[in-house]
């Protein structure tokens, strides 16, 4: 086993030598990462607990009750069952079991989002409240952090910024995605060109608007900064904003981690804790 110390240096595989290994991620990119892991995990369940007290969503600066853009609620049919029913804007879909109405059949509970996926799990909004402030100024001030550190390090420019010739592969690299197909040897040393897009949007658009939109619904924010309210055109507009890049992120999150799984969990996990991850050999010498 080979351990390269700096990522810019030449690898030549040889047999026999065992698999070679890089150092992938830094000390702070890895604790920001488990940090930033546990901070958007208790965020997302104790904002789903936030948005069950009031589950409708609108455009704006005022709440109209009778034309939510979307609202998740429970109805009793007509053979007195209830039924979650969820409307985005004119369709409406039983969701029941899901969104709306959940829990065993005998004790359906009329709820937006179900307990289980929800921080705390009972009707307590204050403690929802509470754990998603404290997720939050963790995750804020890091993330500021960790954006600098990408611009200041150079690791931004390095690392993910994409060059002028990966466009012309854009569509064999999507190809290669689709079909699970993963870099190998030197070329897995860096990220692709898809990667890269993935995590600049995350890093520098979903993930602030997060931050931002979340600052407008606040108030004391509001008397500070009002210049937040014009910018998403009003407090609903914001909760309205908040809540799609919440899904974008869990979007991201899921193929994130399917494609961890996919293309080698134990490797992948290894280099987001070690730093150390071994370079997939070239199916040539895989095959030797």
């Amino acid at each position: 086993m080979r351990l390269s110390k700096s990522s810019s240096q030449a690898l030549a595989p040889a047999a026999g030598t065992g698999p070679v290994i890089v150092r992938r991620h830094t000390r702070f990119t890895r604790i920001w990462h488990w940090v930033n892991l546990a901070c958007l995990v208790v965020l997302l369940m104790s904002g789903l607990q936030i948005f069950n007290a009031h589950p409708a969503l609108y455009w704006g600066k005022d709440s109209l009750f009778d034309a939510p853009a979307l609202s998740i609620r429970a109805e009793r049919s007509a053979d007195g069952e209830l039924r979650g029913i969820t409307q985005i804007g004119g369709l409406r879909f039983d969701t029941t079991g899901v969104l709306g109405a959940s829990g065993p059949t005998e004790a359906r509970e009329q709820r937006a989002f179900p307990a289980w996926i929800t921080l705390p799990g009972p009707r307590w909004l204050s403690a929802g409240r509470q754990w998603h402030f404290l997720a939050g100024w963790i995750f804020a001030p890091l993330l500021l952090a960790y954006l600098l550190y990408l611009a200041l390090s150079g690791r931004l420019r390095q690392r993910l910024v994409p060059r002028r010739h990966e466009w012309r592969t854009l569509g064999h690299t999507l190809v290669d995605h689709l079909r699970l197909r993963f870099p190998r040897g030197e070329e897995a040393r860096h990220y692709n060109l898809l990667q890269k897009l993935a995590y600049l949007l995350v890093l520098f658009i979903v993930l602030p608007l997060i931050v931002l939109t979340g600052l407008t619904m606040s108030p004391s924010m509001n008397a500070a900064w009002p210049w937040l309210l014009d910018v998403f055109g009003g407090r609903q507009s914001a909760r309205t904003l908040h809540f799609l890049c919440a899904l974008a992120l869990l979007g991201f999150f899921v193929i994130h981690l399917a494609l961890v799984l996919v293309s080698g969990a134990c490797n992948n996990l290894r280099s987001m804790i070690s730093g150390r991850y071994a370079l997939p050999p070239n199916e040539e010498t895989s095959d030797a």
